[in-house]
């Protein structure tokens, strides 16, 4: 028995740990143009996408991840009530070096999430697979 315990209890705890692994609360803003992106080039990938800041990018291994986005509170105080409690999922297209942010989502996804006038918010992401 005491080794059924210990074994649904290893189990758990992978199962948890993998969760924490790709979930991220960090600070998002918005950007353009989306063409030409480190990732695809010249290809256009639609409007749900985004480019990742070093934490993402993993040396381009981030590329066509897949992350679910949604607006946690303001960054910037005077901006009231920039989130509109909506989630997106966006795919990571571009690589964003050295920027103080996770992630820069394109405008719309960004605008589906937070008031434009935030400029920036808190997020948390969590990769979809």
């Amino acid at each position: 028995m005491g080794v059924i315990i210990h074994y649904l209890l290893m189990v758990t705890i992978s199962i948890c740990l993998t969760s924490v692994e790709s979930t991220y609360s960090r600070v998002a803003t918005f950007y353009s143009p989306y063409v030409p992106s480190a990732c695809f080039g010249n290809q256009d990938e639609g409007y749900c996408v985004a480019g990742g800041g070093d934490e993402l990018w993993d040396n381009g291994a981030a590329c066509g991840l897949l992350y679910e986005v949604v607006s946690t509170g303001p960054v910037n105080q005077g901006v009231p009530q920039p989130c509109t409690n909506e989630a997106i999922v966006v795919r990571i297209v571009d690589y964003n070096p050295g920027a103080t942010t996770i992630i820069n989502l394109s405008l719309p996804a960004f605008a589906t999430i937070a008031n434009l006038d935030a400029g920036s918010v808190s997020v948390n992401l969590v990769r979809v697979r």
